[in-house]
Parts: C-alpha cells; structure tokens; sequence
C-alpha cells in the first residue's frame, strides 16, 4: 500500500523549532550519504533530499511526496513562506526550523535559498512509457558529474527534449546538487534509466535513430537535413573529458561534432548538449 502525507491540515503545531544538530529527527538530513538515502527504506522505495523553494515546489507539483521540511529560520517569512503555508494546507508532515549555524553544519555550506526537504522517491517508468510520443530524446551515458547532469537536464527541458534517458554509469539525476542546478527541470522531464546492456536495442525497437555526439572527422553536419527529416533522433552525449564510448560511437546511426571556430576544440558537456538541442530538436519546415 502506497503511504501517503497528503491532508487538508492547517495546524502550525508542526513547525518545530530545533536548536542541536543531534535532534534524532534531523538524523535524515545528516547522517546518510547520498547513495544510503536511496537504498535506505529497500525493499520498499528511498528518498532524496532537495534544496530550494523552487525544486521543492516543482517535485510537489509532480507528485512526489515529502516527509519533512528543514528551513532556515530566517526565511520563514521569506522565500520559504509559501512553501511553508502550501506544507501546512496540503501535508501533514513536520516542518522544522532552525538557525543559520545548524544548517551550516548539515550541508557544509550555506544555503541560498534556506530550506531542505526530504522526499519519497517514485516508481520509475519503463522506457517505452518514458518515451511514448516522443520525437526527440537525450541520452547521458557514464556522465557522473551531478552539476553536468542538472545542467543537461535543464537545457534538454528547455530546448526541445521530450525526455531522458540515463545508462547505469550516470549520476542519479536526483541527488541534491543535480537536481539544484537543474532547478527543478528534472521534475518536468520525463525520464528513466536505460537495461543494461541494451541500450542501443532498446532504442531501436521504439523507432529511434541515434545520434553521437563526437569530436571525429567523419561526421555529418550538425544541421545536416537529413537528420532533420528523422521522425524519432535519440541524442547521446558522454562524460566530460572521455566523451561516449567508441563501442556505443560505432554502434550509432549517426556521428555528429559540432563546428567551432578561432581553433577552439571542444566544449564541456554541459554547454555541447545545449547547442545540440538546440540544433537537432528541429524537423523538416523548421
């Protein structure tokens, strides 16, 4: 049975103010990496923790259910307000508070925004249900910088990606800077992680042609029309410095590098998907 947070509760009682970095019910925001938290509730699903009114706010607004707030106190009546009032209305689930210094010590930096939120992971989709409808899709594969990931996802949501996809090597997409730096974006995006293995097969058996994104002399132009005129492109981008695989290269429809110019011969990742985006979300008439 699926546990549920979500009730028409307005009672402040639950904004509880904290003042030792101890207190057992902060234990989830400091005591667990990254990678426990996800394996934490097994066999049942993990959580993660998200950072900022507007990442949280997006994972609430695609449906992911929170277990607890940690807000900085001085931005209760700040960014964190609606926040705080849209957790009193709709969740009934404890809001902490705390000084500057406590969450100091949690995170280890400062908080921009001032707020923490621990959240329940969701089932994640298949890739043919990831994918349906869509003409065009980014694949990540063996990225594992989180600020590469987030950045990639917010530009594959704003230029023209209908989803994306991750192999097994990547970075979880919601890990806490990932998910901030793509500001939330990937709570819009819908996406999954590719079979082991398959990767490749899988794609084609849902009618996507492949793209490598490759710095190699046979190539095709990244505005080349014939790409333009394929129904269905799935764009794969690798980690930054080692680039994709030359097996997975090899075993793509298409290579495709993009110009430069002033004797420039590379771009990070971050910035190459965005001009790929850009570039190959276009179709005949565009």
């Amino acid at each position: 049975m699926e546990r549920s947070n979500k009730h028409k509760v307005n009672s402040k009682d639950r904004i509880i103010h904290v003042d030792n970095i101890n207190t057992p019910d902060l234990s989830i925001y400091h005591e667990y990496s990254e990678n426990q938290l996800y394996h934490l509730y097994e066999p049942e699903l993990g959580i993660f923790i998200a950072e900022s009114p507007k990442v949280i706010g997006r994972a609430l607004d695609a449906g992911y259910e929170p277990i607890s707030l940690l807000i900085e106190e001085s931005q209760m009546n700040k960014e964190a307000a609606g926040l705080v009032e849209r957790a009193l209305r709709d969740y009934e689930v404890p809001i902490y508070v705390a000084a500057e210094e406590i969450l100091l010590q949690i995170t280890g930096y400062n908080l921009t925004r001032g707020v923490l939120c621990a959240i329940r992971r969701k089932e994640l989709l298949s890739v043919a249900d990831v994918v349906q409808g869509a003409r065009r899709i980014a694949v990540l594969e063996n990225v594992t910088n989180p600020t590469n990931i987030g950045a990639i996802v917010r530009s594959a949501v704003a230029l023209g990606m209908d989803a994306v996809l991750f192999n097994k090597g990547c970075s979880d997409p919601l890990y806490r800077r990932a998910a901030r730096v793509s500001m939330g974006t990937i709570f819009q995006a819908p996406y999954t992680f590719l079979p082991e293995k398959r990767e490749m097969e899988c794609l084609r058996e849902l009618g996507f042609k492949s793209v490598a994104m490759a710095l190699r002399n046979d190539t095709k132009d990244i505005d080349d029309m014939e790409l333009r005129c394929q129904d269905k492109l799935a764009i794969f981008l690798g980690a930054e410095g080692e680039g994709l695989l030359p097996e997975t290269i090899a075993a793509c429809d298409y290579c495709v590098k993009i110009p430069m110019y002033h004797g420039a011969d590379s771009l990070n990742v971050a910035a190459a998907s965005a001009v790929a985006f850009w570039e190959l979300s276009k179709t005949i008439g565009e």
